[in-house]
């Protein structure tokens, strides 16, 4: 079993950056995957997998195929406990610490475990917060919790060093797919000065100038999504 949390982590140390393309399973389609593969970034290190309404099925396939045809690592991002491929290399163990809803904190976690602890699938444990990305994204809606403000940076940053605390790997800050605004340079600076684990950014990175602002702020992970999938990507990031 390959063990990929300590590259990550060797990355946070020595400041080196990582880029993570999101695929929706939803919206993949396996008989473009070659030109998909063609057109991610030579800066690409993962694949992530996973969207808020997709199915199983449609996960299977879509992480199934891109094993087979590409040697990037495949971390599963799931929306549910039945978004699981044994297939997949590892998985970011989300608990949404930004809601109060149970079902997203330990329930769905809970749900996963006969399948997880039958896999060899590197399973890295992750503080996810949800932050206003400008309109309401699915995690929102199939979650039914709200973002925190981008206002609130206070609250963000004690958000983000409690997941530490309790013994996250990862903190994640979402701003949503397609949002307006993506999480601010000024948040993603708090938080990478409080905490001493790696952090992921993602949601609304629409150009490379945004996403190298996203590094520069101390995002060790960047995560690209729906600016992908647009046709003139290639001449916006």
């Amino acid at each position: 079993m390959n063990h990929y949390y300590p590259s990550i982590f060797s990355a946070f140390t020595q400041k080196q950056k990582m880029l993570a393309i999101l695929i929706d399973p939803e919206k993949f389609d396996t008989k473009t995957l070659e030109n998909f593969l063609s057109k991610i970034p030579q800066s690409t290190t993962h694949l992530f997998v996973g969207g808020s309404t997709t199915t199983k099925l449609q996960t299977e396939e879509t992480v199934t195929a891109l094993k087979k045809a590409t040697q990037l690592p495949v971390f599963l991002f799931p929306g549910d406990a039945d978004h699981i491929s044994k297939e997949a290399d590892g998985i970011l163990f989300l608990s949404l610490l930004s809601g109060n809803n149970p079902e997203y904190l330990i329930k769905q976690q809970i749900k996963s475990v006969a399948v997880l602890k039958e896999s060899t699938i590197e399973i890295i444990p992750t503080g996810y917060l949800l932050i206003d990305g400008g309109k309401q994204s699915a995690v929102a809606r199939v979650s039914n919790t709200s973002p925190i403000s981008q206002n609130d940076i206070k609250t963000i940053v004690h958000t983000a060093l409690a997941g530490q605390y309790m013994g996250k790997k990862l903190i994640y800050l979402e701003a949503g797919s397609g949002a307006k605004n993506r999480v601010s340079n000024e948040i993603i600076l708090a938080v990478s000065k409080a905490i001493n684990i790696p952090l992921i950014v993602g949601g609304g990175i629409q150009s490379e100038k945004e996403l190298q602002q996203v590094y520069e702020a101390g995002a060790t992970l960047a995560v690209i999504g729906t600016a992908f999938e647009k046709e003139n990507y290639n001449h916006r990031l």
